[in-house]
């Protein structure tokens, strides 16, 4: 496996030297992060597809964007990826084209499962697509609990809309899944929050999939302004400062949930993933060095269980985190990456992008689920 890591800055496509360099007819793989202005204009895409003419391209619009130890705007950060043994296979639903969310996830797994099936990465619109009704419907099928990782594409802090294309210019409403296959590819993955619960637990009692109406039979809008306070004349982007935690009734796990548009017509706030009915919900919260923390120990979850660290970190390492970070953290953020290199060392590779939402298990071998405000970490190597 080798890893070319570029970054497109100003009109100029740069490689990072410390990457390997690849054959551009090599090349299997082109993961491309970017701002939207960029990435969903024809010019980028072109310019990838000349360069690596037979690789698979996936392109996402993002919040920032982490190439190496630094986190960009108005750029794209990219990886090119050669596999010795592990071959690849991409397909995408564009959710105009589908009856929700969740039907798009089973069609997008029953397009790529076969018994050498190692894993799934996905890449989807954050704005259209719902995220835990596509994890839902690419897990009904997931037996053999194939580990899916990845995140819902950004449009900085506008919540306008978002693009994603997988051979394609990018363009709204379009899902990607990525899957690998044979044994010579090794997955691991991490994802921590950091962020703070308070306040007692209240009961959600009218909602409709990521639409919450009301909490304890008040109105759930009016109830965040209160606990916002003067943060409340700047919604929706101030909720990414103040998510919720979500629990569903008889399970101790939670989830982090932000929302991503406010619906005054209907009096009610729109989430980025589901906030059922009857489930419970804490306010939450977090400050800078918690944060970074997490980002650490993050990383530190994908090496659980190796025999020898040293031999086996990674060769690439996938960074996605949630806008909601990147603005609490401000010009801190880069400490975030800093700490997740510092738990993976020079020699690996890191890429990614701050995002609306990301994909991961909480734990190896479970099924993934949505999460907001999380730093979520997919690394990989091939024996």
């Amino acid at each position: 496996m080798k890893v070319e890591q570029l970054l497109y800055n100003q009109g100029k496509l740069i490689r990072n030297e410390s990457s390997d360099q690849i054959n551009d007819k090599d090349a299997a793989l082109v993961l491309a992060f970017g701002a939207k202005q960029i990435v969903e204009g024809k010019d980028l895409y072109s310019l990838f597809r000349n360069k690596y003419p037979v690789a698979e391209i996936v392109v996402a619009s993002t919040s920032g964007e982490v190439y190496n130890d630094i986190v960009y705007e108005n750029t794209v950060s990219a990886v090119a990826i050669w596999f010795e043994k592990t071959t690849i296979k991409t397909v995408s639903i564009n959710i105009n084209n589908s009856p929700n969310s969740f039907e798009a996830g089973i069609e997008l797994f029953k397009q790529l499962i076969t018994s050498d099936l190692k894993y799934i990465l996905v890449i989807s619109d954050g704005v259209q697509v719902n995220g835990s009704e596509l994890v839902r419907g690419l897990e009904l099928s997931n037996t053999g609990n194939i580990p899916i990782t990845g995140g819902l594409a950004g449009d900085a802090d506008k919540f306008d809309y978002t693009v994603v294309g997988c051979n394609e210019v990018p363009d709204k409403g379009n899902i990607v899944a990525i899957g690998f296959y044979g044994e010579s590819l090794k997955i691991s993955h991490g994802s921590f929050g950091g962020w703070q619960i308070f306040g007692p637990e209240k009961l959600v009692t009218k909602s409709v999939s990521n639409r919450l109406y009301e909490i304890d039979n008040k109105s759930a809008l009016d109830l965040y302004k209160l606990y916002l306070g003067k943060y409340a004349e700047e919604l929706p982007g101030s909720a990414l400062l103040f998510p919720l935690s979500v629990r569903i009734e008889g399970s101790t796990d939670t989830v982090v949930r932000t929302i991503v548009s406010i619906d005054n017509n209907e009096q009610c706030m729109v989430f980025a993933g589901d906030v059922p009915e009857g489930s419970y919900v804490k306010f939450m919260k977090s400050n800078t060095d918690i944060l970074i923390d997490a980002a650490s120990q993050a990383a530190g979850n994908t090496l659980v269980g190796l025999d020898d660290l040293n031999a086996t970190k990674p060769k690439l390492a996938l960074l996605i985190s949630c806008l909601g970070r990147k603005l609490i953290l401000g010009t801190r953020t880069e400490e975030e990456i800093e700490a997740v290199r510092e738990v993976f060392g020079e020699k690996t590779i890191l890429s990614g992008f701050y995002s609306y939402g990301e994909i991961s298990p909480l734990t190896p071998h479970t099924k993934c689920q949505l999460h907001n405000q999380t730093m979520t970490i997919t690394t990989f190597n091939e024996d």
